[in-house]
Protein backbone atom coordinates (compact mmCIF):
# COMPACT_ATOMS: atom_id res chain seq x y z
CA UNK A 1 0.00 0.00 0.00
CA UNK A 2 1.35 3.66 -0.57
CA UNK A 3 -0.41 7.00 0.14
CA UNK A 4 -1.01 9.70 -2.95
CA UNK A 5 -0.28 12.63 -0.92
CA UNK A 6 1.90 11.22 1.99
CA UNK A 7 2.43 15.22 3.14
CA UNK A 8 -0.88 15.25 4.63
CA UNK A 9 0.20 13.22 7.42
CA UNK A 10 2.07 16.70 8.86
CA UNK A 11 -0.96 17.10 9.90
CA UNK A 12 -1.71 14.63 12.60
CA UNK A 13 0.06 16.54 15.36
CA UNK A 14 -2.46 19.32 14.62
CA UNK A 15 -4.96 18.91 17.60
CA UNK A 16 -1.90 18.74 20.04
CA UNK A 17 -0.69 21.94 18.47
CA UNK A 18 -3.87 23.44 19.08
CA UNK A 19 -3.83 22.80 22.62
CA UNK A 20 -0.74 23.96 23.21
CA UNK A 21 -1.39 26.95 21.67
CA UNK A 22 -4.37 27.83 23.37
CA UNK A 23 -3.27 26.65 26.91
CA UNK A 24 -1.23 30.09 26.68
CA UNK A 25 -4.11 32.40 26.28
CA UNK A 26 -5.89 34.46 28.56
CA UNK A 27 -9.21 32.71 30.00
CA UNK A 28 -10.94 35.22 28.33
CA UNK A 29 -9.52 34.67 25.07
CA UNK A 30 -10.40 31.36 25.56
CA UNK A 31 -13.75 31.33 26.57
CA UNK A 32 -14.16 33.04 23.33
CA UNK A 33 -13.57 30.45 21.03
CA UNK A 34 -14.99 27.55 22.83
CA UNK A 35 -15.69 26.08 19.44
CA UNK A 36 -12.78 25.77 17.79
CA UNK A 37 -10.64 24.77 21.51
CA UNK A 38 -13.56 21.98 22.09
CA UNK A 39 -11.73 19.34 19.85
CA UNK A 40 -8.34 20.20 21.25
CA UNK A 41 -9.09 20.33 24.85
CA UNK A 42 -11.61 17.21 24.89
CA UNK A 43 -7.76 15.73 23.64
CA UNK A 44 -6.22 16.08 27.26
CA UNK A 45 -9.33 16.70 29.12
CA UNK A 46 -8.55 14.75 32.69
CA UNK A 47 -12.50 13.61 33.33
CA UNK A 48 -13.07 9.89 32.57
CA UNK A 49 -15.91 10.63 30.35
CA UNK A 50 -14.05 13.35 28.82
CA UNK A 51 -11.22 11.14 28.31
CA UNK A 52 -12.95 8.38 26.61
CA UNK A 53 -14.38 11.30 24.28
CA UNK A 54 -10.58 12.70 23.77
CA UNK A 55 -9.88 9.15 22.34
CA UNK A 56 -12.37 8.50 20.47
CA UNK A 57 -12.08 12.22 18.51
CA UNK A 58 -8.13 11.20 18.40
CA UNK A 59 -9.34 8.23 16.23
CA UNK A 60 -12.07 10.26 14.12
CA UNK A 61 -9.10 12.84 13.74
CA UNK A 62 -6.21 10.07 12.83
CA UNK A 63 -9.34 8.29 10.15
CA UNK A 64 -9.40 11.44 8.50
CA UNK A 65 -6.37 12.25 8.16
CA UNK A 66 -4.86 9.10 6.63
CA UNK A 67 -8.10 8.96 4.45
CA UNK A 68 -7.42 12.34 3.06
CA UNK A 69 -3.94 11.02 2.41
CA UNK A 70 -4.84 8.93 -0.01
CA UNK A 71 -4.36 5.46 0.90
CA UNK A 72 -4.10 3.21 -2.22
CA UNK A 73 -3.07 -0.18 -3.37
CA UNK A 74 -1.29 -1.71 -7.04
CA UNK A 75 -3.66 -3.56 -9.14
CA UNK A 76 -3.70 -4.46 -12.40
CA UNK A 77 -6.17 -5.37 -15.25
CA UNK A 78 -6.15 -7.52 -18.20
CA UNK A 79 -7.09 -4.95 -21.10
CA UNK A 80 -9.45 -6.08 -23.98
CA UNK A 81 -7.57 -4.98 -27.76
CA UNK A 82 -10.62 -4.57 -29.99
CA UNK A 83 -10.28 -7.30 -32.74
CA UNK A 84 -12.08 -5.12 -34.91
CA UNK A 85 -14.06 -8.65 -36.02
CA UNK A 86 -17.78 -9.31 -35.88
CA UNK A 87 -18.52 -12.74 -35.25
CA UNK A 88 -22.53 -14.06 -35.39
CA UNK A 89 -23.79 -17.41 -34.37
CA UNK A 90 -26.35 -19.20 -35.86
CA UNK A 91 -27.93 -21.75 -33.60
CA UNK A 92 -30.42 -24.50 -35.13
CA UNK A 93 -32.93 -25.24 -32.07
CA UNK A 94 -35.06 -27.36 -34.54
CA UNK A 95 -36.90 -30.50 -33.05
CA UNK A 96 -34.31 -33.00 -33.97
CA UNK A 97 -31.46 -30.91 -31.56
CA UNK A 98 -32.69 -32.96 -29.07
CA UNK A 99 -31.64 -36.46 -29.80
CA UNK A 100 -29.21 -37.44 -27.83
CA UNK A 101 -26.83 -39.73 -29.92
CA UNK A 102 -23.54 -37.91 -28.47
CA UNK A 103 -21.49 -38.81 -25.96
CA UNK A 104 -19.64 -37.33 -22.83
CA UNK A 105 -17.85 -39.70 -19.72
CA UNK A 106 -19.97 -42.67 -20.71
CA UNK A 107 -23.54 -40.57 -20.88
CA UNK A 108 -25.55 -39.92 -23.45
CA UNK A 109 -25.89 -36.27 -24.51
CA UNK A 110 -28.28 -34.54 -26.49
CA UNK A 111 -26.89 -32.38 -29.76
CA UNK A 112 -28.17 -28.73 -28.18
CA UNK A 113 -26.52 -29.48 -25.18
CA UNK A 114 -23.11 -30.76 -26.64
CA UNK A 115 -22.87 -27.53 -28.89
CA UNK A 116 -23.80 -25.86 -25.85
CA UNK A 117 -20.87 -26.70 -23.98
CA UNK A 118 -18.54 -26.32 -26.69
CA UNK A 119 -19.93 -22.75 -28.12
CA UNK A 120 -19.62 -21.27 -24.47
CA UNK A 121 -16.24 -22.01 -24.39
CA UNK A 122 -15.78 -20.88 -28.09
CA UNK A 123 -17.31 -17.82 -27.18
CA UNK A 124 -15.45 -17.26 -23.96
CA UNK A 125 -12.09 -17.01 -25.51
CA UNK A 126 -13.20 -14.67 -27.50
CA UNK A 127 -12.59 -11.45 -26.18
CA UNK A 128 -12.29 -8.06 -28.30
CA UNK A 129 -14.19 -9.87 -30.43
CA UNK A 130 -17.68 -8.71 -31.48
CA UNK A 131 -20.22 -11.77 -30.62
CA UNK A 132 -23.60 -12.14 -31.10
CA UNK A 133 -26.56 -14.84 -31.30
CA UNK A 134 -29.02 -15.81 -33.65
CA UNK A 135 -31.51 -18.64 -33.10
CA UNK A 136 -33.94 -19.91 -35.59
CA UNK A 137 -36.25 -23.22 -35.82
CA UNK A 138 -39.43 -22.50 -37.90
CA UNK A 139 -38.35 -18.67 -37.65
CA UNK A 140 -35.53 -16.89 -36.88
CA UNK A 141 -34.57 -14.20 -34.11
CA UNK A 142 -31.81 -12.41 -32.39
CA UNK A 143 -31.35 -13.79 -28.90
CA UNK A 144 -28.08 -11.93 -28.51
CA UNK A 145 -26.72 -8.25 -30.83
CA UNK A 146 -23.61 -8.15 -31.03
CA UNK A 147 -21.90 -7.09 -28.26
CA UNK A 148 -18.16 -6.82 -26.82
CA UNK A 149 -19.72 -8.79 -23.59
CA UNK A 150 -18.67 -12.50 -24.15
CA UNK A 151 -20.28 -13.22 -20.68
CA UNK A 152 -23.77 -12.12 -22.05
CA UNK A 153 -23.77 -14.37 -25.17
CA UNK A 154 -22.13 -17.30 -23.52
CA UNK A 155 -25.55 -17.19 -20.53
CA UNK A 156 -28.19 -16.59 -24.35
CA UNK A 157 -26.72 -19.66 -25.32
CA UNK A 158 -26.97 -21.59 -22.27
CA UNK A 159 -30.43 -20.41 -21.84
CA UNK A 160 -31.62 -21.25 -25.79
CA UNK A 161 -34.42 -24.20 -25.59
CA UNK A 162 -36.04 -26.16 -28.26
CA UNK A 163 -39.85 -25.06 -29.36
CA UNK A 164 -38.97 -21.27 -28.65
CA UNK A 165 -38.12 -20.47 -32.06
CA UNK A 166 -40.55 -23.58 -32.95
CA UNK A 167 -39.55 -27.05 -34.22
CA UNK A 168 -38.81 -27.12 -37.86
CA UNK A 169 -35.15 -26.18 -39.58
CA UNK A 170 -35.32 -22.38 -41.27
CA UNK A 171 -31.19 -23.09 -41.87
CA UNK A 172 -32.03 -19.88 -44.54
CA UNK A 173 -34.04 -17.90 -42.75
CA UNK A 174 -31.34 -18.06 -39.48
CA UNK A 175 -28.11 -17.78 -42.27
CA UNK A 176 -30.08 -14.88 -44.02
CA UNK A 177 -31.36 -13.20 -40.32
CA UNK A 178 -27.76 -13.28 -39.31
CA UNK A 179 -26.17 -12.01 -42.76
CA UNK A 180 -28.22 -8.68 -42.84
CA UNK A 181 -26.92 -8.23 -39.13
CA UNK A 182 -23.86 -8.51 -39.73
CA UNK A 183 -23.37 -6.62 -43.06
CA UNK A 184 -24.60 -3.84 -41.33
CA UNK A 185 -21.61 -3.73 -39.02
CA UNK A 186 -18.74 -1.60 -39.32
CA UNK A 187 -16.53 -4.47 -38.20
CA UNK A 188 -13.40 -4.99 -40.41
CA UNK A 189 -13.38 -8.84 -40.32
CA UNK A 190 -17.05 -10.14 -41.01
CA UNK A 191 -18.04 -14.08 -40.13
CA UNK A 192 -21.22 -16.20 -39.14
CA UNK A 193 -20.99 -19.63 -37.85
CA UNK A 194 -23.96 -21.91 -38.72
CA UNK A 195 -24.43 -24.77 -36.46
CA UNK A 196 -27.30 -27.07 -37.89
CA UNK A 197 -27.82 -30.88 -37.47
CA UNK A 198 -30.53 -31.19 -40.34
CA UNK A 199 -31.86 -29.73 -43.73
CA UNK A 200 -33.73 -26.51 -44.61
CA UNK A 201 -37.18 -27.50 -44.32
CA UNK A 202 -39.38 -24.56 -44.13
CA UNK A 203 -36.61 -21.64 -45.41
CA UNK A 204 -38.08 -19.24 -48.34
CA UNK A 205 -34.92 -19.47 -50.28
CA UNK A 206 -31.94 -21.14 -51.30
CA UNK A 207 -29.04 -21.40 -48.13
CA UNK A 208 -26.34 -21.30 -50.80
CA UNK A 209 -27.85 -18.10 -52.30
CA UNK A 210 -27.60 -16.14 -49.26
CA UNK A 211 -24.17 -17.47 -48.19
CA UNK A 212 -23.17 -16.22 -51.72
CA UNK A 213 -24.77 -13.12 -50.81
CA UNK A 214 -22.99 -12.77 -47.96
CA UNK A 215 -19.99 -13.58 -49.57
CA UNK A 216 -20.39 -10.71 -51.84
CA UNK A 217 -20.21 -8.40 -49.20
CA UNK A 218 -17.45 -9.28 -47.38
CA UNK A 219 -18.82 -11.82 -44.63
CA UNK A 220 -17.36 -15.41 -43.75
CA UNK A 221 -19.40 -18.16 -43.18
CA UNK A 222 -18.65 -21.38 -42.04
CA UNK A 223 -21.02 -24.35 -41.18
CA UNK A 224 -21.27 -27.19 -38.51
CA UNK A 225 -22.74 -30.23 -39.63
CA UNK A 226 -24.35 -31.59 -36.32
CA UNK A 227 -25.32 -35.58 -36.16
CA UNK A 228 -24.07 -39.35 -36.96
CA UNK A 229 -25.98 -39.24 -40.13
CA UNK A 230 -25.81 -38.20 -43.17
CA UNK A 231 -28.95 -37.71 -45.44
CA UNK A 232 -27.01 -38.88 -48.18
CA UNK A 233 -26.98 -42.72 -46.42
CA UNK A 234 -30.22 -41.76 -44.60
CA UNK A 235 -32.59 -40.56 -47.46
CA UNK A 236 -35.83 -41.30 -45.02
CA UNK A 237 -34.06 -40.64 -41.67
CA UNK A 238 -36.07 -37.16 -39.84
CA UNK A 239 -32.65 -36.62 -37.49
CA UNK A 240 -29.80 -36.92 -40.99
CA UNK A 241 -28.26 -34.36 -41.61
CA UNK A 242 -27.70 -32.63 -45.17
CA UNK A 243 -23.96 -32.03 -44.99
CA UNK A 244 -23.80 -31.70 -48.56
CA UNK A 245 -26.06 -28.45 -48.38
CA UNK A 246 -24.10 -27.43 -45.47
CA UNK A 247 -20.98 -27.90 -47.48
CA UNK A 248 -21.91 -25.99 -49.82
CA UNK A 249 -23.17 -23.13 -47.81
CA UNK A 250 -19.52 -22.80 -46.79
CA UNK A 251 -17.71 -23.19 -49.96
CA UNK A 252 -20.00 -20.43 -51.72
CA UNK A 253 -19.80 -18.35 -48.45
CA UNK A 254 -15.71 -18.35 -48.13
CA UNK A 255 -15.45 -20.41 -45.03
CA UNK A 256 -14.77 -24.03 -43.82
CA UNK A 257 -17.45 -26.75 -43.14
CA UNK A 258 -17.17 -29.24 -39.99
CA UNK A 259 -18.97 -32.69 -39.90
CA UNK A 260 -19.29 -33.47 -36.41
CA UNK A 261 -20.45 -37.13 -35.47
CA UNK A 262 -18.96 -36.96 -32.18
CA UNK A 263 -18.04 -35.03 -29.17
CA UNK A 264 -14.29 -35.38 -29.95
CA UNK A 265 -15.16 -34.03 -33.49
CA UNK A 266 -17.05 -31.25 -31.77
CA UNK A 267 -13.95 -30.33 -29.77
CA UNK A 268 -11.65 -30.64 -32.50
CA UNK A 269 -13.91 -28.39 -34.90
CA UNK A 270 -13.85 -25.75 -31.84
CA UNK A 271 -9.48 -25.91 -32.21
CA UNK A 272 -9.38 -25.33 -36.10
CA UNK A 273 -12.25 -22.74 -35.67
CA UNK A 274 -9.91 -20.72 -33.13
CA UNK A 275 -7.20 -21.32 -35.53
CA UNK A 276 -9.26 -19.85 -38.51
CA UNK A 277 -10.37 -16.89 -36.44
CA UNK A 278 -7.32 -16.21 -34.07
CA UNK A 279 -7.80 -14.55 -30.69
CA UNK A 280 -6.91 -10.67 -31.61
CA UNK A 281 -3.61 -9.59 -29.73
CA UNK A 282 -3.46 -8.79 -26.18
CA UNK A 283 -1.44 -5.91 -24.23
CA UNK A 284 0.11 -6.62 -21.35
CA UNK A 285 -1.81 -6.26 -18.04
CA UNK A 286 -2.21 -2.28 -17.30
CA UNK A 287 -1.46 -1.48 -13.58
CA UNK A 288 -3.55 1.21 -11.92
CA UNK A 289 -4.27 2.09 -8.50
CA UNK A 290 -7.24 1.28 -5.88
CA UNK A 291 -8.18 3.51 -4.09
CA UNK A 292 -9.07 2.77 0.00
CA UNK A 293 -9.40 6.05 1.07
CA UNK A 294 -13.11 5.13 1.79
CA UNK A 295 -12.18 3.19 4.22
CA UNK A 296 -10.87 5.30 6.83
CA UNK A 297 -12.73 8.36 6.03
CA UNK A 298 -16.14 5.55 6.92
CA UNK A 299 -14.11 5.08 9.76
CA UNK A 300 -13.65 8.73 10.82
CA UNK A 301 -17.60 9.39 9.97
CA UNK A 302 -18.60 6.22 11.89
CA UNK A 303 -16.44 7.24 15.29
CA UNK A 304 -17.73 11.23 15.28
CA UNK A 305 -21.29 9.69 14.91
CA UNK A 306 -20.73 7.10 17.28
CA UNK A 307 -19.26 10.29 19.85
CA UNK A 308 -22.19 12.21 19.49
CA UNK A 309 -24.88 9.60 19.94
CA UNK A 310 -22.97 8.62 23.08
CA UNK A 311 -23.27 12.58 24.21
CA UNK A 312 -27.09 12.61 23.51
CA UNK A 313 -27.88 9.79 26.36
Amino acid sequence: MTLAFPLVLLLLPLPVLARLLLAGRAPAEVGLRVAPGAFAAALTARGGGDRVAGAVLLAAWVALVVALAGPQVAATREPVTASGREILLALDLSGSMLKEDFVLDGRPLSRLDAVKRVAARFVAARRGDRIGLVIFGDRAYVAQPPTFDVASVARAIDIAQIGISGRSTAISDGLGLATRRIMASDATTKVVVLLSDGMDTSGKVQAADVARLAAGHGVRVHTIALGPEDLEGQPDSRDAVDAVALREIAEVGGGTSFRVRGMEDLEAMAATLDQLEPNPMKRPPSRYWRPLWMWPGGAALALVLLLAAWRRT
